[in-house]
């Protein structure tokens, strides 16, 4: 039997260590953000004092959680213990609508947890080559603007999660976040953080298709050398695409399933989610 307690802060920098060596490669500074979005959001499960597994099993709402960096290490694989960790996580989570990222090959054992399939998501990696010119409406991400954007985040999301994004959002080193403004307020906004390998745009949320790509556009003067990612919903074909022109190529693939009714998301303003891991 597994000692299954909430995770300390350091022990978040430890499961997201693990996802790196899943080949997984999370963001540098994902652990903060994740924390800051439910510090008690994240089970690890110990053998003698040991590390061996952990979930996040992040409440986002009274109504909404997610889950992810479900992963019990090599050695310990095929015991049970992965189980005890799912099931001491949903509980946790209680009646919320439950929402994860999952690989295709586990689709049929979430489904027999109650889990149905929303959409498929597709992770798109190529270079961004640097615009010619870049939209004058195009900013980086101002601490005025942490009202708007959690206002005009919310419905895309699901659910409010201000504190995940004032962490998400904050200058720092190996992170660039824009915003687009129109007449009547933001159209749109994105984050781009630097990676294990690499750079991951997400969210990219935006109005429009030409919103979206001024977004992308302005991500490229700072990382144009390097390799990015995007994580795109399979239903929003014009983001697919829009990345296909741009050189960007499928890589993999996951099912977003919801246990409960599914939150009516816009997808089609929903042009790459924020991340697997808190969705």
């Amino acid at each position: 039997m597994l000692e299954i307690r909430a995770a300390t802060r350091g022990e978040v920098d430890l499961l997201i260590d693990w996802a790196a060596a899943e080949g997984w490669n999370p963001g540098r500074g994902d652990a903060a953000a994740f924390y800051a979005a439910d510090p008690n959001g994240f089970i690890i499960g110990l053998l003698d004092g040991e590390p061996v597994g952990g979930v996040s099993v992040v409440a986002s709402s009274h109504d909404y959680g997610f889950l992810g960096l479900y992963i019990v290490r090599e050695a310990w694989r095929g015991k049970g213990l992965g189980m005890q960790l799912w099931r001491h996580g949903m509980a946790r989570l209680g009646a919320r609508v439950v929402g994860l990222d999952g690989v295709l090959a586990r689709q049929g054992d979430y489904a027999r947890s109650g889990f149905v399939l929303a959409h498929r998501n597709i992770r798109f990696g190529g270079r961004l080559a640097s615009p010619v010119r870049l939209s004058p409406r195009v900013r980086a991400v101002a601490p005025r603007d942490a009202d708007a954007i959690a206002a005009y985040d919310a419905p895309l999301y699901g659910t409010p999660r201000r504190a995940f994004l004032e962490t998400w959002l904050a200058p720092a080193d190996g992170r660039r976040a824009c915003v687009l403004e129109g007449k009547a307020g933001i159209e749109g906004y994105t984050v781009a953080r630097q990676c294990r390998e690499g750079w991951k745009i997400g969210p990219l949320f935006a109005d429009t298709p030409a919103a979206a790509e001024a977004l992308l556009d302005a991500c490229a003067p700072g990382i144009a050398d390097g390799q990015v990612f995007i994580d795109a919903p399979e239903p929003n074909t014009a983001t697919l695409a829009m990345l296909r022109r741009r050189g960007f190529k499928p890589e993999f693939e996951t099912v977003r399933m919801y246990k409960g009714p599914a939150p009516p998301l816009p997808l089609d303003r929903i042009f790459g989610i924020t991340t697997f891991e808190l969705g």
